[in-house]
């Protein structure tokens, strides 16, 4: 299918999968209020050398590994390479904090493009590093299956049994892979004073670009970056396994792993408002969606 994209189309799968190494790895730390911080009195020329080591460490890592589905990697590629990923990183770095309101309107250019140097570091490690996230899907088991189904075949209604049993367990094992994933994922950030931070400064209806941006995140994830058997997901059949009720169906556990995670902490309770659990839970949910995404792609 690779073989079948136009350059443009080439070009845009390859900055989806750049983005989604960025995420798959910097989400941590675009939640962190420290780095909020340090990024707030920062010096310009402190930015400068924070970039010019960013951009050294992604040209060392752009060698081996890099954001593109090619082995052709001479320096001059990795340089501009890399060039195109601190780009890609100070961009989407720029809109995460603007979606989660970390970046107004009212903050101080300084201040804001400082944020965004320090948050773009392991953004671009992990867009470095795409290449070889989470490579290895269910090749070899689904490659198994369609094998022993090939030879049934003679056998009738038989063949259906293993058939709709292994659709099954590819729902079950894609369920449970995105709940570990999203607890992995939450735990980290759960216990901390960042969700209700980002909460208290988010009006209601802003909390719907949170849930648009969520799903749009987890399916670009899955079922466009080039990650794990992108193509065989596509095809697949059964409950739950069409990209669209696949994204949504998996973003209802992320939000439920969310909740179970900010209860754990005791961070919400059953007598708190709902609507400050909610919004809790939908901000919560973007960073546990991703990790959703990278437990379903990692089975």
């Amino acid at each position: 299918m690779a073989e079948t994209r136009g350059p443009w189309a080439s070009e845009l799968v390859d900055i989806v999968r750049a983005a989604s190494g960025g995420l798959l790895f910097g989400i941590p730390l675009l939640y962190t209020m420290e780095v909020w911080w340090i990024g707030s009195y920062t010096d310009p020329w402190h930015m400068l050398v924070v970039l010019a080591v960013t951009f050294v460490a992604v040209t060392l890592l752009n060698r081996t590994s890099g954001f593109r589905d090619t082995k052709d990697i001479r320096l001059r590629d990795a340089l501009a390479d890399s060039v195109e990923a601190l780009a890609i990183a100070l961009v989407c770095v720029t809109l995460v904090l603007l979606l989660l309101r970390e970046i107004t309107s009212a903050t101080p250019p300084q201040e804001a493009l400082g944020k965004i140097v320090y948050e773009s570091t392991p953004f671009a490690i992990g867009i470095a590093l795409a290449h070889h996230f989470l490579r290895r899907g269910r090749d070899a088991g689904d490659d198994e299956d369609g094998d022993d189904e090939d030879g049934d075949d003679e056998s009738g209604s038989d063949s259906q049994s293993p058939r709709r049993a292994g659709t099954i367990n590819a729902t079950l094992a894609d369920v449970g892979a995105t709940s570990i994933g999203a607890v992995f994922v939450a735990f980290n950030i759960a216990p901390t004073d960042e969700i209700p931070m980002l909460t208290a400064a988010m009006p209601p209806g802003w909390l719907i670009g949170v849930v648009a941006a969520s799903l749009l995140v987890s399916y670009l994830i899955v079922f466009v970056a080039g990650f794990s058997n992108q193509e065989q997901r596509h095809t697949q059949e059964g409950v739950l396994q069409h990209p669209i009720t696949e994204t949504f169906a998996c973003y209802v556990i992320a939000l439920v792993a969310a909740t179970f995670m900010l209860w754990f902490f005791q961070r919400a309770a059953v007598g708190d408002p709902w609507n400050a659990v909610l919004s809790n839970v939908v901000v919560l949910g973007l960073p546990a969606s991703v990790g959703g995404a990278a437990g379903r792609l990692a089975v």
